[in-house]
């Protein structure tokens, strides 16, 4: 039986003198080796994307992390600080994928960036320097240190009694993550729970309470050597199992 199809959006990047289009191999592998789906990758085209089309063969979409921010206008404020990357091309693909994938059913699974585009895209707001902001800790990586360093456990989050998260980890009620964000959540869109947050108070994951399909999104970077991880692994499988049950679905 064919693998069910999940679309990874791509972003905007330089190689050498060459503008591509690229994702990182982590979540390539993740989709495939944690949730066992054929990862499609789809280029940051923006209105030059058919989403329709591409949601006519989709099972399933993962948004993923990015060294890139989401524009603050398009969710009501200016840019602090100029200096950080962004990536228009691929907020004016993700965005309206999101909420066309939502409409139609389609399974999704939404890492960091990812986490911050999920909820723009259905009007929230992010803080744009977590650690600027009164009462919560830095959260960002030591960008010095190697990469296992980096992505090695940071903190716990508690996760919501009863919540979509909970239920995959088994009724767990915290679990250690690691932490590479300068941005969060400020104000959660409509719609939205809250599946987990960190001690210092920080949304670290939500679902969307409403949503027939499977619709999570988390702060942290669970497709890190996702095999190496027990609860990152869960996560992938549920994704996975919610994308076979969307490919069941079509005659």
């Amino acid at each position: 039986m064919r693998r069910p199809i999940v679309l990874v959006p791509a972003c905007s990047h330089s190689k050498g003198p060459h503008p591509s289009y690229a994702a990182q191999n982590k979540y390539v592998d993740a989709v495939a080796v944690g949730a066992r789906c054929q990862p499609l990758l789809i280029p940051p085209l923006g209105d030059n994307t058919d989403i329709e089309s591409l949601l006519g063969i989709a099972n399933g979409v993962m948004l993923t992390g990015a060294a890139s921010n989401v524009q603050a206008s398009l969710y009501g404020q200016e840019t602090l600080d100029p200096s950080l990357p962004l990536d228009p091309a691929r907020d004016a693909t993700t965005l309206p994928l999101i909420r066309a994938a939502l409409m139609h059913g389609i399974p999704v699974l939404a890492i960091c960036r990812g986490f911050q585009e999920l909820n723009v895209a259905l009007g929230g707001t992010l803080h744009q320097a977590v650690h600027t902001v009164p009462g919560y800790i830095d959260h960002r990586e030591d960008k010095t240190q190697s990469l296992e360093q980096q992505y090695a456990a940071a903190h716990r989050i508690k996760l919501e009694k009863g919540g979509l998260l909970a239920h995959i980890l088994d009724g767990a009620s915290e679990i250690q993550v690691n932490s590479l964000h300068g941005q969060g959540i400020d104000r959660l869109a409509p719609g939205l729970q809250v599946e987990a947050r960190s001690d210092d108070g920080l949304i670290e994951a939500f679902s969307i309470a409403a949503s027939p399909a499977f619709a999570l999104a988390v702060q942290w970077h669970p497709e890190w050597r996702v095999e190496e991880n027990h609860d990152s692994m869960r996560m992938f499988s549920a994704f996975g199992l919610a994308c076979r049950v969307h490919r069941d679905r079509i005659p």
